[in-house]
């Protein structure tokens, strides 16, 4: 039986495949962070986002079983691509670990900058679960300890001494300019981020 041929009645999973498996992973978590960034995943119920994907409901479910499990999924995606810019810059910077370290910082100011920031998403969505085993507080959880290995590791290139100091501080600076970013907008405390980094940096070398 042709496509043309099917059913009126029959949904688009009835048909033959036009998409593969990645394509619709790709969809479902695209619709998430639309959803998610513009409310809240808690307030975005998985009917509600099965019809935004334009994916019959079997398909979504096939690929994420539950809705926990696709929360933890676009952290875990979002946490990736933030990684890979950061990691992108560390490349281009290596053999100056105090330009590598504060482009990390870079990378931040220039999230808290965009139009329609709201906040640290790995902050935001984790918070609005009890669970500590939650998907989406693991995968908040592994972002921040990764970007906390890479800090400390650039911070061991400065100062080795005191490298644990120095990349707990610059991390805390990266949270509180996420913070007040989404509360107060990119020109509040969070526009004297980069230079009250810059300056711990450039304090810590100097002994």
């Amino acid at each position: 039986m042709t496509a043309a041929a099917l059913p009126l009645h029959l949904s688009e999973d009835a048909a033959p495949a036009r998409r593969s498996r990645a394509e619709r992973q790709e969809i479902v978590l695209d619709t998430a962070e639309r959803l998610f960034s513009a409310r809240s995943s808690r307030s975005v119920g998985m009917d509600e986002l099965v019809r935004e994907t334009g994916l019959g409901k079997m398909t979504v479910y096939r690929l994420f079983k539950s809705k926990d499990e696709l929360v933890g999924a676009y952290l875990s995606r979002k946490a990736a691509a933030v990684l890979s810019e950061i990691d992108a810059e560390l490349i281009r910077l290596q053999g100056d670990p105090r330009a590598a370290l504060l482009s990390v910082v870079d990378t931040v100011e220039r999230d808290v900058t965009r139009a329609g920031f709201r906040g640290c998403p790995f902050t935001n969505v984790s918070s609005e679960y009890d669970d500590p085993q939650h998907p989406a507080r693991s995968a908040a959880a592994d972002y921040k300890y990764e970007l906390h290995m890479r800090l400390l590791a650039l911070a061991g290139e400065l100062v080795p001494d005191a490298a644990e100091d120095l990349a707990a501080q610059v991390h805390l600076i990266i949270d509180g300019m996420q913070l007040s970013g989404g509360l107060l907008g990119p020109d509040g405390p969070a526009a004297h981020g980069r230079r009250l980094a810059e300056r711990l940096v450039d304090a810590a070398v100097a002994g």
